[in-house]
């Protein structure tokens, strides 16, 4: 495989996803896979209203957008400097999905992902993992970030393919409801995170003996 072909694959893989904008994006994910979600983009209460703490007739659902400059992650030779002929794989996020319900104070939301892994001329067939987050932030002034989820995820290359999509659902991306307007300043935003990939877990010290 040449690098000028895989670069005008990686040129196109990229082109596709910067002119996905996101509501284009959840509407065309839902509608391929409309048996991800249990409940509807807005939630009711029953009609007898045996359930006064449920949410009210509509629900405003923040939006979800690919975090700025993490759309795409190469994934090169460990010690290899990056470039078209290191490049292992070429991992993309495509279109995205979400679904939200209101109760007893929290919001709950499913989030979902569909993305795809582009085989490099470095790369071989076997298991890709992807490193994928998730972060609830209030923008303002000041942004905050409410909730933050990290994934690992496994995806596997089949001999003889060159690319693969991958999908994940996030079942319960649940926060506090804000006070009064301040939900529209919500944003959930998706990316890919290798910095959280290779970080290991800091090791307590060991209690000295006496």
């Amino acid at each position: 495989m040449g690098s000028a072909s895989f670069a005008a694959r990686v040129a196109l893989v990229v082109s596709a996803v910067s002119l996905i904008s996101p509501a284009v994006a959840e509407e065309s994910i839902t509608d391929k896979l409309g048996g991800w979600f249990g409940f509807g983009k807005s939630s009711t209460p029953p009609a007898d209203g045996s359930n006064p703490a449920g949410p009210p007739a509509e629900v405003d659902c923040p939006t979800v957008a690919v975090r700025q400059g993490a759309a795409t992650l190469s994934i090169t030779e460990p010690g290899a400097e990056a470039g078209p002929m290191t490049t292992r794989y070429q991992v993309s996020i495509g279109q995205m999905a979400r679904d939200c319900a209101a109760l007893g104070g929290m919001m709950t939301m499913k989030v979902g992902v569909e993305g795809r892994v582009l085989l490099g001329p470095a790369g071989s067939p076997g298991q890709v993992d992807i490193p994928l987050r998730m972060a609830v932030v209030q923008e303002g002034p000041n942004p905050k970030t409410v909730l933050s989820k990290f994934y690992k995820l496994a995806v596997s290359i089949p001999p003889g393919q060159t690319a693969v999509p991958f999908m994940h659902v996030e079942q319960d991306l649940s926060f506090p409801m804000p006070r009064g307007g301040d939900l529209d300043a919500y944003i959930v935003y998706v990316g890919f995170d290798p910095m959280s990939l290779s970080t290991k877990p800091e090791r307590k010290p060991r209690p000295k003996k006496k």
